[in-house]
């Protein structure tokens, strides 16, 4: 497979990280919506820590100056000296607990934001439509967005880290600025030119990770294909390990050598810059010192300045690189909050329409068509046809045919691009949603194997019924999925799958027939099968669908299925090619006009033969 081509955005300006300073207040609420109590905690115990270095460094002074006056008076008097230690002991204590108690509020509350953000994604995901699911872009924003639901409280604590050093330099600077201002400059032009570098690689390491999003989202596939119980069958089958080890490899190490690059520069840069730093302090040290020989000022003093001097160029390095840092977390969250500006195509009705009970007349297509995003090509089109009440309706036709499609467009899954649907002539846009989903049960062929209990597994067909085992039971019964539940060891509790202990895994007919049941748990006026027998056997499937013949009389009913046996129970039978109808009509009045059903039917009724 080709080497991947891994393009790496522009880097964001100076301008766009000032702007990206504007996510900050939006930030700063999603987080006070997580814990107000431990937000206000740890401002609070920041700006207590805010005064401390300062103070320590000032008793240290007094301490070094008391120790030299009483070492000429042989020690007359030490009481004032033992109380300075004791602050700085007391003050040394208080810091260790402010730093962890910070610490400890910083990792509850980021534990806090990463549920309450996660929750908001899942939240909002479950509002978008199902064709936006189907978009590689939108997956892409779906996936930046998930990665800032962890870590994003450090965003916080740098937020106010920062506050808290400004804060300490203001003490700082008052100090160093009164023994000799120049100092200053000295340490700024000790510090920018770090400054400029950091902030260029964090650029550099932005765009370089953004750009990766896609590949690394085949990264996880690859890894999950490698390594899963759903993929461990056919990928033994077809000696697939050796394809899906290389994919990963070149993946992995082409992440590998863009991201070794990047770091040998940095580090290099790195060590350059803090050389530059090094020197601009000794610089200032040694004036320093030919003061305190001079007489200028005290070794107490020199003592402070050269802390100060040395605490003011850790602490602007880390504001200054922490600013990169800040703007660049800032522009990430535009990755965040962007998966909140999308919006569902699919709206809810302003005042919508009661939802009919019964329904009387049925669902009519009025030249419907459709296509997904970003496709020139009709999924469905020119679509006109009714679903009368109580009727049952077949669809046919091969693969891509449109079939799944035009019963999304029933379920309102999908909205029109072109026509309209209604429902007992009311538009179906003018309907409850929610009331629609309840009066629609509805199985697809690609139905989930959820890894949890034989109950939950039939309950997820109407959720708001978990605990109700008595309809449970009624619907395993009406899609004969209650004689296998008899014969498992644990009958509706028994764990299904294998990701879990003591999990048992079904063959594709039994799945299917529980995934069956999930259809029967509401009283739905409109039930459509899609292809949900296909692991079953002719006689077995032949059984269902007698049955669901029975319980579905007088409702409304769309089967697909490519067995004519199962097709032809149907009142009527639509045919599809290439999304539009081109037969409609029973059983015996498509064999009569030996068109394209009765060629379908001849074919499979050969295979039999």
């Amino acid at each position: 497979m080709a080497r991947p081509v891994i393009n790496a955005l522009p880097k964001p300006t100076l301008k766009e990280k000032f702007d990206a300073l504007g996510n900050l207040p939006r930030f700063f609420k999603l987080v006070w919506e997580t814990n107000s109590w431990y937000t206000l905690l740890n401002i609070i115990l920041r700006l207590i820590r805010s005064a401390i270095p300062v103070s320590i460094l000032y008793i240290g002074k007094l301490i070094i100056d008391e120790v030299i006056l009483q070492s000429k008076t042989h020690g007359a008097d030490l009481s004032y000296l033992w109380e300075l230690v004791a602050a700085e002991f007391a003050l040394a204590i208080i810091s260790d607990g402010l730093a962890r108690g910070t610490a400890l509020v910083d990792s509850l509350l980021g534990d806090r934001f990463s549920i309450h953000t996660s929750v908001k994604i899942m939240e909002h995901a479950a509002t978008l439509d199902l064709d936006q699911f189907e978009d590689s872009e939108f997956y892409d924003k779906l996936e930046r967005a998930r990665q800032q639901t962890t870590g994003r409280t450090i965003l916080l604590s740098q937020i106010l880290a920062q506050v808290q050093d400004i804060i300490t330099m203001a003490f700082l600077l008052v100090g160093l600025m009164a023994f000799n201002a120049w100092l200053i400059v000295l340490l700024l032009v000790a510090i920018v030119p770090a400054f400029l570098g950091e902030s260029y690689f964090n650029d550099k390491s932005y765009a370089l990770t953004r750009g990766q999003t896609p590949e690394r989202r085949e990264l996880d596939y690859m890894r999950f294909l490698g390594a899963s119980d759903a993929t461990a069958k056919e990928v033994k089958l077809f000696n697939l390990s050796g394809f899906l080890v290389d994919r990963f490899k070149t993946l992995s190490n082409k992440f590998y050598d863009d991201n070794r690059s990047l770091s040998i520069k940095r580090a290099s840069w790195g060590t350059f810059f803090a050389l530059l730093g090094s020197l601009g302090y000794y610089t200032a040290y040694v004036v320093m010192i030919f003061k305190t020989v001079d007489g200028a000022i005290t070794i107490g003093s020199l003592t402070f300045l050269a802390g100060s001097f040395k605490q003011l160029r850790s602490l602007l390095e880390n504001i200054l690189s922490r600013f990169t840092s800040v703007s660049q977390s800032a522009i990430y969250l535009h990755d965040f909050f962007d998966f909140f500006e999308i919006q569902p195509k699919i709206v809810a009705a302003v005042k919508p329409v009661p939802f009919p009970n019964p329904i009387r007349q049925g669902f009519t297509f009025e030249n419907v068509g459709f296509k997904y995003h970003n496709s020139d090509k009709w999924a469905n089109r020119h679509l006109s046809f009714t679903l009368n009440a109580g009727e049952k309706l077949a669809l046919v036709g091969e693969n891509g045919a449109g079939k799944t499609t035009l019963v999304k467009l029933l379920a309102r899954l999908y909205d029109p691009v072109e026509g309209r649907i209604l429902l007992d002539g009311i538009d179906l846009r003018e309907y409850d949603m929610m009331d629609l989903r309840k009066n629609t049960g509805i199985i697809f062929q690609d139905y989930l194997r959820y890894q949890m209990s034989f109950a939950q597994n039939i309950a997820v067909g109407n959720i708001d019924e978990l605990d109700n085992r008595i309809l449970i039971r009624q619907s395993a019964e009406k899609s004969l999925a209650h004689l296998l539940a008899e014969k498992l060891p644990d009958q509706y509790d028994q764990a299904l799958g294998r990701r879990f202990n003591n999990g048992i895994e079904l063959s594709g007919g039994e799945w299917q027939k529980v995934a069956l049941a999930r259809a029967y748990m509401k009283e739905a006026q409109l039930l459509i099968l899609d292809e949900p027998t296909s692991s079953l056997d002719a006689r077995a499937e032949y059984e269902v669908f007698q049955r669901f013949a029975e319980l579905t009389k007088d409702k409304m009913a769309v089967l697909i299925s490519h067995r004519f046996s199962t097709v032809r129970m149907a009142d009527r039978i639509l045919v599809l090619d290439k999304g539009e109808i081109i037969e409609m009509g029973s059983h015996e009045e498509l064999l009569e006009k030996k068109g394209r059903y009765a060629e379908l039917f001849m074919l499979q009724a050969k295979g039999y033969k």
